[in-house]
C-alpha cells in the first residue's frame, strides 16, 4: 500500500533550522536515506518555505476565483512537503512516521491507486 507523510513544518522545527541548519538537515536526510535503504521511499518532494510566500486560490460555487497571498491554512504548522512511502499497512507507516528524528508534525494518508 501506498501512504503519504505530509510533512507540516512547526514553531520548535523552524527554530532547529535556524539554530542550526547543517545539524537539521543531516538528521533529516538521515532519516530519508534509512527509508530509501529499507525500500520504502516512493518518492517526495520539499517546498521552499523561506522565500516566496504561497497563493491560495478559491473557487465559489458560482465559479468564481478568488486569489490569496499565503497558505490555505493560517497557523503554526505550515506544508513543508511530502513522502510516498510504499508500506505493508497503515500500523507501518504510522511507525516510519514516528522515527522522524526532527519535530514536525507528519499528517498520513492512504494514496488512492487505479484498480
Amino acid at each position: 500500500m501506498k501512504y503519504a507523510l505530509v510533512i507540516f513544518e512547526t514553531d520548535e522545527s523552524r527554530r532547529r533550522i535556524q539554530a542550526d541548519r547543517d545539524a537539521y538537515r543531516a538528521e533529516y536526510e538521515n532519516w530519508i536515506g534509512k527509508l530509501a535503504a529499507a525500500g520504502k521511499l516512493v518518492g517526495g518532494d520539499a517546498l521552499d518555505t523561506e522565500h516566496d510566500l504561497p497563493a491560495t486560490v478559491r473557487k465559489s460555487a458560482d465559479g468564481a476565483s478568488s486569489v490569496t497571498d499565503g497558505p490555505a491554512h493560517a497557523g503554526e504548522e505550515t506544508l513543508g512537503g511530502w513522502f510516498v512511502l510504499e508500506v505493508a499497512d497503515r500500523a507501518e507507516a504510522v511507525e516510519l512516521a514516528k522515527s522522524l528524528p526532527t519535530p514536525e508534525t507528519i499528517e498520513i494518508r492512504p494514496l488512492l491507486e487505479s484498480a
